[in-house]
C-alpha cells in the first residue's frame, strides 16, 4: 500500500491586518490544514484536534496560527512515520517469558 503523507498546511489567507494574521475563523484554519471544517467541529466538540477558543461578543471559534503549527508537528512527533524513534521495527526485541517454558 503506497505510504499517504499529511497534507502541507497551505499559506494563512491575505491577512487584513495583524489580528487576523494571527488568529483565523474555522474554516480559514480547515482550508489552512487542508481538513473541513466540519471534522474541525467535531473534534471540537470531542475535545480533540488543535486548540481553539472562543472570542467576541458573539463567541466566535477562533484558532492562534502558531497553535495550528504547533499542533501540526506534535502530530509528525506521535506518528511512528514522522518519527523513526516509535518505530516498531527500531525497537529492541522483547525477550519471551520463562513462565510458560517448563510446560
Amino acid at each position: 500500500m503506497p505510504a499517504r503523507f499529511l497534507p502541507v498546511p497551505s499559506a494563512p489567507p491575505a491577512p487584513r491586518d495583524a489580528a487576523h494574521a494571527a488568529f483565523l475563523t474555522v474554516k480559514d484554519a480547515a482550508e489552512y490544514l487542508g481538513l473541513s471544517p466540519h471534522t474541525l467541529y467535531v473534534w471540537r466538540h470531542r475535545r480533540q484536534g488543535p486548540p481553539s477558543f472562543r472570542m467576541g461578543p458573539r463567541g466566535r471559534v477562533m484558532y492562534r496560527l502558531s497553535a495550528l503549527d504547533i499542533w501540526v508537528r506534535e502530530q509528525e512527533q506521535a506518528d511512528s512515520r514522522s518519527n523513526t524513534s516509535l518505530n516498531p521495527l527500531n525497537a529492541r526485541p522483547q525477550e519471551r517469558s520463562t513462565r510458560y517454558a517448563d510446560v
